[in-house]
């Protein structure tokens, strides 16, 4: 499934992924087009075995009108990891919105952690564009800023219910969460079910007891990771 084009998506820098960005409907259309061919052939084969011209043979279009949307395969990967990020940000910030406390926080962000991990053990794709994303340098950028972002969401709502500590203190700590979250992540959808399962428990225990607890101010957090007691 391609998620829809949200505005939430991140790009890696100021140079867009599609080399042509559409304008008409059917323009719009053939990219889609493009894109549902694409993923397919990710989850028939993986990324890495993907070819541009069986994308152009499977999207029944000529190879050149391929390249006008999208100069190379890099390219493809990156539109779809925005997308996919898009829909995490958009899922991210829907769940948090609805904290009115830091217990709530803590209740909220273990049952969006679940919510992940069940998105990515039900969406191979995702899983292996997100493993294709690990060995380019533009792409890895993109997770980087996925880290961010998501470490923003959280610092946001986080910084409501600890005035006194730090906005910097929190947002670090934010920004570590969620990139610790995406590396737990790697790790519990590529090992067995079981195990897997247990690697996301672990993690959420972490998080929750050690970086999202209340600490003696009353809700920030007992860690803090520039060193000082929060």
């Amino acid at each position: 499934m391609i998620p829809e084009t949200s505005p939430a998506a991140i790009p890696a820098d100021d140079e867009p992924a599609l080399r042509r960005t559409p304008s008409q409907k059917r323009s719009r259309e053939r990219v889609e087009q493009i894109l549902a061919c694409a993923t397919a052939l990710i989850q028939e084969k993986g990324s890495d075995a993907m070819r541009m011209s069986e994308v152009a043979e499977k999207a029944g279009i000529s190879i050149g009108s391929l390249y006008q949307y999208f100069p190379d395969k890099a390219a493809i990967v990156r539109t779809l990891a925005e997308r996919y990020n898009a829909v995490c940000n958009e899922c991210i910030g829907s769940e948090l919105a609805r904290v009115t406390s830091m217990a709530e926080l803590r209740d909220v962000f273990s049952g969006l952690f679940d919510i992940y991990y069940d998105m990515f053990l039900a969406e191979p794709v995702m899983r292996d564009i997100w493993s294709a994303m690990q060995a380019d340098k533009a792409l890895r950028e993109i997770d980087l800023q996925q880290s961010r972002a998501g470490g923003k969401l959280l610092a946001d709502v986080w910084a409501r219910f600890a005035p006194d500590t730090p906005r910097p203190t929190i947002d670090s700590a934010a920004f570590l969460i969620m990139h610790l979250g995406d590396c737990t992540m790697r790790l519990a959808v590529s090992v067995e079910r079981a195990e897997g399962d247990q690697i996301v428990e672990a993690y959420k225990r972490m998080i929750v007891r050690d970086l999202v607890a209340d600490g003696p101010g009353g809700g920030a957090s007992s860690i803090d990771i520039s060193g000082a007691q929060s």
